[in-house]
């Protein structure tokens, strides 16, 4: 582990989040270093934010696994990207989500040799939406048979993970004297009444629960004076569904839009809709990848996760993908740490993982798999 340590220490010192290009661009060359020289790197760039391909050979062609990682990190103070370690667990901002599982993925395609095409997918946009990166990548051409995205899980397996949508709503009003009420019409006061409506459908839940939830992001008004009836007013909503919910799966962006301003009764502007995503778990990578965790002594649990990843953008284009990283705690917030006890455990169950699966199911050259009763 000491090497690996050193090499988790220099990563998480990196303060690669999204308003720092340069350190986003170093955080990636960083790994790309750690992979070697010896392999094909394809380098893509969108919005800012750059991604790179890695693989064998001279060309690329359809993957029959791509391992995915993310090296960019959400902000957080100066201290947290001074690595600390207190006995099994390593303290940093990006431990957990994902900097220790990315190094753990990068010398697993590094060191496991394969018969069949293996791609390791490195960007810096996911904690901003991915749309830069993976998606980037995948509208480029960038296919596979079957994705491992590295973010945290204890060795357990995110097979499906709720919906997004991005959403403004707008209150009207009417601007007049805060000393004559009856003159004006309060857009802040109209907007907070449909917010109520709002949660009212959809209550913030008190514990874990597998349903659709609302966040009011933020609350705006161009007016400024404390003696002026506000004539405008906006809400941001960040909306998380699963798959059952009827109003928002399966929707357009204009479909979900009359649905919001019918319960709160304003005007509701749709920004995005990203669908949920679901991996098969009786496929055969699901079953190899399950068995190799459990033969590290880990439960290989089936999990549902109720933030998007980029799983969702390989799902849109029927491609199985599921989360599997190291295990830790904290993510996002003041106190993140990565367990260290699951990352020997996650790079043998990895390996083993590539090792299962058989090579003749698959075509060398095209990466998909081989009908049955063909050589």
């Amino acid at each position: 582990m000491d090497d690996f340590l050193a090499l988790a220490d220099e990563l998480l010192r990196i303060p690669s989040t999204a308003d720092r290009p340069a350190d986003l661009a170093r955080a990636l060359d960083f790994v790309l270093d750690v992979v070697g020289p010896d392999f094909t790197v394809e380098r893509f760039e969108s919005g800012g934010k750059p991604s790179a391909l890695v693989y064998r050979g001279a060309s690329r062609r359809p993957f029959r696994v791509i391992f995915n990682a993310h090296l960019d990190v959400v902000p957080g103070s100066p201290e947290q990207f001074v690595p600390r370690r207190e006995g099994s667990r390593l303290y940093a901002r990006g431990a957990q989500d994902m900097k220790l599982s990315a190094l753990v993925l990068a010398s697993v395609f590094r060191d496991v040799p394969t018969s069949f095409p293996v791609a390791l997918q490195l960007v810096t946009d996911e904690e901003v939406g991915g749309r830069d990166g993976t998606r980037h990548q995948l509208d480029q051409g960038v296919t596979g048979r079957f994705v491992v995205i590295g973010e945290h899980s204890a060795l357990r397996l995110v097979t499906e993970s709720k919906g997004l949508v991005g959403a403004r709503i707008d209150a009207p009003g009417r601007a007049a004297h805060s000393a004559y009420p009856w003159l004006g019409d309060n857009a802040l006061v109209k907007l907070v009444r449909g917010i109520d409506a709002l949660l009212a459908a959809y209550p913030p839940p008190t514990s874990e629960a597998w349903r659709t939830t609302v966040n009011v992001a933020r609350v705006e008004t161009s007016n400024t004076a404390t003696n002026q009836i506000p004539a405008d007013a906006s809400a941001w909503l960040d909306i998380r569904y699963p798959p059952e919910d009827s109003a928002f799966d399966g929707r357009s962006a204009d479909e979900i839009a009359a649905h919001l301003s019918e319960v709160c009764s304003l005007p509701v502007t749709v920004n995005h809709v990203e669908p949920p995503h679901r991996a098969d778990p009786s496929s055969v990578d699901v079953a190899a990848l399950r068995a190799a965790a459990r033969e590290q002594g880990f439960s290989g649990d089936f999990l549902r996760k109720h933030g998007a990843a980029d799983s969702r953008f390989y799902y849109q284009r029927g491609v199985d993908a599921v989360i599997f990283g190291v295990g830790g705690d904290g993510q996002h917030g003041p106190d993140e740490y990565a367990d260290l006890d699951t990352v020997e455990p996650y790079r043998r169950a990895l390996s083993a993982y590539l090792r299962s699966l058989p090579d003749s199911a698959v075509d060398s050259r095209s990466g998909r798999p081989v009908p049955p009763g063909v050589a």
